[in-house]
C-alpha cells in the first residue's frame, strides 16, 4: 500500500492562511489477483463540529475502506476560526486532485464517494449540493464535473441550520455571519438539493442527543423528492459519534464487542460496489 500527505490550499479570504492536509490510502495491484484493478475511491471527511477532526474518524475508518479495495483519502480540513466556505473549498480541491490522478492510482472516474461524520457529513453533504455551484468556483477558479461526487456516505451527519441543529458546528462554521438569514439557509443542506445532488447512504441512531435524528430524516425525505436514490437507515440505540463501534474506536469496548450499529460500514461499502 502506498501512503502519502498533501497539503490542500486555497485561498477564501485573500490571505492563503489555512492549509488542509490529505492523506491518501493507495492499495497495490497484484498479478496474482489482478493487477489491472480499477477501485472506487473514498474521501473521509472526520467531525468535529467545524471545531476540530477526530482522530476516531480518521485512519480507522480509512483503513476499513482500504481493506475492502478501495482507495481513501482523508482530509483534514480547516476548522475554526476558518469560515464558511473554507472546508468546502478544500474538499472540493481535494476531490478535484482524485479525479485528475485517477489513471495514476488506478481509481474509477465515476465512483468516487464521499464519506463524512457529524460535522464532516455536513461538508460531505455540502460538497453533494454545491460542487457544480458558481460561487466555489471564485475561490477555486473552477467548479462542475472535476469536483463531482458520485455517492455520499453520510454518518449521523449535521444538516439543518435552525430547529433540531447541532448550533456549536454552525458557530464554529460561520461565526458571527450565523445570524445571517441568508448563510442560515445556504447552509441548511436540506434546502440545496436538485437534480444534481449524487444519490446518497445515510445511517444516525435514534438517541443521538447531540444531533438530532430529525437531520438525516429531513435530507432523506428532500432526496426522495427530488428524485435521489438514498439508502437511510436509523439505529434505535447508541448516541453520537460512534464511528465504528468497536475497541479500536472506544477503548470502553473490549475486542469483539461491538456496537449494533458497527455493520453500517459494511452496508456502507456494498453501496459504494453497487
Amino acid at each position: 500500500m502506498e501512503y502519502f500527505k498533501k497539503d490542500i490550499i486555497v485561498d477564501t479570504n485573500g490571505k492563503s492562511e489555512y492549509i488542509a492536509t490529505l492523506q491518501a490510502y493507495i492499495p497495490d495491484n497484484s498479478p496474482e489477483v489482478n493487477d489491472n484493478r480499477v477501485r472506487p475511491a473514498v474521501l473521509v471527511l472526520p467531525g468535529g463540529g467545524y471545531f476540530f477532526t477526530s482522530d476516531r474518524e480518521n485512519e480507522p475508518i480509512a483503513l476499513k475502506f482500504a481493506s475492502e479495495g478501495m482507495c481513501v483519502f482523508v482530509l483534514k480540513y480547516s476548522c475554526a476560526p476558518a469560515r464558511f466556505p473554507q472546508a468546502l473549498c478544500e474538499a472540493l480541491t481535494a476531490i478535484k486532485f482524485i479525479r485528475e490522478n485517477s489513471e495514476k492510482f488506478c481509481i474509477d472516474v465515476d465512483n468516487i464517494a464521499v464519506c463524512g461524520f457529524s460535522a464532516g457529513g455536513h461538508l460531505a453533504a455540502s460538497v453533494g449540493v454545491f460542487w457544480n455551484n458558481a460561487f466555489v468556483g471564485e475561490h477555486i477558479g473552477e467548479y462542475g464535473e472535476n469536483m463531482k461526487p458520485n455517492k455520499l456516505i453520510l454518518s449521523y451527519p449535521v444538516i439543518k441550520n435552525g430547529e433540531n441543529s447541532h448550533q456549536g458546528s454552525f458557530d464554529s462554521l460561520l461565526g458571527d455571519d450565523n445570524k445571517s438569514d441568508k448563510l442560515l439557509n445556504l447552509t441548511s443542506l436540506e434546502k440545496q438539493i436538485s437534480s444534481d445532488t449524487p444519490p446518497a447512504f445515510i445511517w444516525h441512531t435514534y438517541e443521538d442527543d447531540c444531533v438530532p435524528v430529525q437531520n438525516s430524516l429531513v435530507f432523506a425525505s428532500a432526496l426522495v423528492s427530488h428524485g435521489i436514490p438514498v439508502e437511510l437507515h436509523v439505529y434505535r440505540r447508541g448516541g453520537h459519534g460512534l464511528s465504528l463501534g468497536n475497541h479500536i474506536v472506544d477503548k470502553s469496548r473490549a475486542y469483539g464487542d461491538r456496537h449494533a450499529s458497527s455493520d453500517w460500514i459494511d452496508k456502507a461499502v456494498r453501496f459504494i460496489f453497487d
